[in-house]
């Protein structure tokens, strides 16, 4: 066997796994990369790296003998490093245009923002996607459209909340003053925000009725101050927040 072609997760991995079948190492081979592979973003857009590994002849010199120094050809792309996370690649190129940009505005912070948005959603697979916007003083909604909806919002709005904290970043990257971004699909917000408040009631009537303090699941500030809002009426019950972000939870502890 001279020739094999591998996938892998990395390119490294993917020449690992040719290496073994072929029980060789590294200098007794030449490898072309065929696809370096990506990380994609929050678990769409990956693709595996790939690799055709060919088994190196021998070199002879005229005196027949082996050269035991024989280098190896490796054909890769530039960047053999693991390929950074969509997320942080966008924004390093975004801080680089911006310092290199004379000119802020709300209106550039806009336009960047749902270029960036679209671009991201592209990753993912989503190339349908119309972004609307509407402003009111420092407070900046998008509205997201698109056939595949449920790929945006992800489990428990984890994904739109992901995209709403990078829009965030970007929007205040080419605004002149602190804008507070809001990123929905429909509305799921609104959908969101009912269910958190019914659920925070239950876990309220529970711990009363236990006499025993809840803790509740890891969520953002925003969706715990929903809670916070709730039942800041209910005087048989205190909320507050403990641990620290990402995994900052609500504990609700019912009055002696």
């Amino acid at each position: 066997m001279n020739k094999i072609t591998r996938k892998g997760a990395t390119v490294d991995a993917a020449i690992e796994a040719a290496l073994q079948e072929l029980g060789l190492t590294r200098e007794q081979v030449n490898v072309e990369v065929i696809e370096s592979g990506k990380k994609g973003f929050l678990g769409f857009g990956a693709k595996d790296a790939e690799v055709i590994v060919t088994v190196n002849e021998p070199h002879v010199e005229d005196n027949n003998e082996t050269d035991t120094d024989e280098k190896v050809t490796i054909v890769e792309p530039e960047q053999l490093e693991v390929e950074q996370p969509i997320e942080e690649r966008f924004e390093e190129e975004i801080v680089l245009e911006v310092q290199d940009s004379s000119k802020v505005s709300d209106e550039v912070a806009i336009h960047e923002t749902k270029s960036y948005v679209v671009a991201i959603a592209n990753e993912m697979g989503i190339d349908d996607l119309v972004v609307n916007y509407e402003q009111d003083g420092k407070y900046i909604t998008f509205q997201l459209e698109s056939e595949k909806a449920a790929f945006l919002i992800g489990k428990r709005g984890q994904t739109l909340n992901a995209l709403q904290q990078l829009a965030q970043l970007i929007t205040n990257k080419f605004s002149e003053q602190f804008k507070v971004v809001r990123l929905d699909v429909g509305d799921y917000r609104e959908r969101r925000e009912q269910s958190l408040e019914q659920f925070a009631e239950r876990m309220a009537d529970q711990a009363v009725r236990n006499g025993r303090k809840v803790k509740l699941e890891p969520m953002p500030s925003y969706e715990r101050k929903i809670i916070h809002n709730a039942l800041s009426n209910r005087l048989d019950i205190e909320t507050y927040s403990e641990g620290t972000d990402p995994n900052r939870y609500l504990v609700i502890e019912p009055m002696n």
